[in-house]
Parts: C-alpha cells; sequence; structure tokens
C-alpha cells in the first residue's frame, strides 16, 4: 500500500490497480549482472523476472497493472522512476514479442504435425482394413489391424496436445508479458530501512513482498 510516509516519485497507480509490490536495496537488484547491455537495455534477473510474472498471474487482467518499488535509499535522481519504469517496459515488450514468435512457430509445426498425423492415422485405417480382407478375422490379422489403429493415433497425439494445451499456456503467458510491457512503475524511497522480512536475499533478486495489494496515489 503507498502511503504519504515515505517520498515516492514515477507513475501515477490508479486507485484500481493490481499492485505488484516489491522490496529492495539497490535499483541493480532488478537486472543481470552479467548483461553488459546499457541499463535500459539490460536483462532483469531471472528471480525478478519469476517473481513479478507469478504475481501478474494473480492479478485480474481486467485492471491496470502497477508495480511499485520499495527502494531502501533516499530519494536518488528526478529521473530513475522513469528510467527504471522504462527499462521494465522495454525489457517484458521484447519478452513478449520474442514470445509472439514462438507462438507463431509453434502453430506452424503443430498444423505440419497435424497433417503428418492424420496422413497416418487414415493410412492405418486404410491398411488395417486391407489387412483384414487379405488375412481374414484371424488373432494375427487383428493384432495387426489394431497395432496400425493405435500407431495412428499416436501420430496424432502430439499435435492434440499442442492445440488442446501448449497453445493456450504459452497464450496466457503472452497475454501476461504484453500486459507487463504497459505497467506502471513507481519508487517509493524508505531511506536506509527494509521492513522486517523484506531484506535483499543476498544473490541480487528482489524478495516475495507478499500477495499483491491495491494502491493509492
Amino acid at each position: 500500500m503507498i502511503t504519504s510516509e515515505y517520498p515516492s516519485s514515477g507513475d501515477a497507480v490508479s486507485a484500481d490497480s493490481g499492485v505488484i509490490e516489491v522490496y529492495v536495496s539497490e535499483l541493480d537488484q532488478f537486472f543481470d549482472s552479467m548483461d553488459p547491455s546499457p541499463f535500459h537495455e539490460r536483462d532483469l534477473h531471472r528471480h525478478a523476472h519469476e517473481y513479478i510474472v507469478s504475481l501478474a498471474k494473480e492479478l485480474s487482467g481486467r485492471a491496470p497493472t502497477a508495480l511499485v518499488v520499495y527502494l531502501a535509499k533516499p530519494i536518488g535522481l528526478p529521473d530513475e522512476a522513469r528510467i527504471l519504469g522504462d527499462a521494465i517496459r522495454v525489457y517484458f515488450a521484447r519478452r513478449a514479442e520474442q514470445m509472439a514468435r514462438e507462438l507463431r512457430q509453434m502453430l506452424r509445426r503443430g498444423w505440419i504435425n497435424l497433417a503428418i498425423g492424420l496422413t497416418l492415422l487414415v493410412s492405418s485405417v486404410i491398411v488395417g482394413q486391407a489387412v483384414a480382407r487379405r488375412m481374414g478375422q484371424g488373432p494375427l490379422a487383428t493384432v495387426l489391424r489394431e497395432s496400425l489403429l493405435i500407431g495412428g493415433w499416436v501420430a496424432m497425439w502430439r499435435p492434440v496436445e499442442l492445440f488442446l494445451y501448449d497453445y493456450w499456456e504459452l497464450r496466457h503467458e503472452l497475454k501476461i508479458l504484453e500486459r507487463l510491457s504497459r505497467v506502471s512503475v513507481r519508487i517509493v524511497y524508505t531511506g536506509s530501512r527494509v521492513a522486517p522480512g523484506h531484506e535483499g536475499s543476498g544473490n541480487g533478486a528482489p524478495v516475495r513482498s507478499g500477495p499483491a495489494s491495491a494502491a493509492k496515489n
């Protein structure tokens, strides 16, 4: 919950926003220390990415999303919050674009796999019927016919799984990333104090702050 107890700067957070709260001692904790790119182009730290995305999944997709960063430092540069917000939005926009490409590629593979699977299924039925006509209804013919039919359905397993499960999971993930590419970011400066239980984890990643809550400007 944003209060007037500490100074803050950055994007406005509306009362109906779904809020993700993060407590850090340094803004560098957000980013991958091994990434040599400029600050506004650096990748987020893996733990920061997983934390933000996991909480974003719990928020309503209909309400705007806000990220409130509780920084254990005095107020810094005037445009510090804007730079951080732009960096986070650019990062998630890149990830959304990458996932959109992966989704399109997966769909292309899925249609190809589906065509192959249907071809094999139809072929297995036709060959099975030919075996039945040639060999009759004996045990060997039955085994061969059923084996061909099972093989045809096995060929359909992957494309069916892709269209029924994988596609929708990736599509949901894409919507989360697109929503985070528009996230409002606000920094709350807590000085040298960090709320108990929210100290840095020591590995450069933000620490989970608890469930998201509504915020006030």
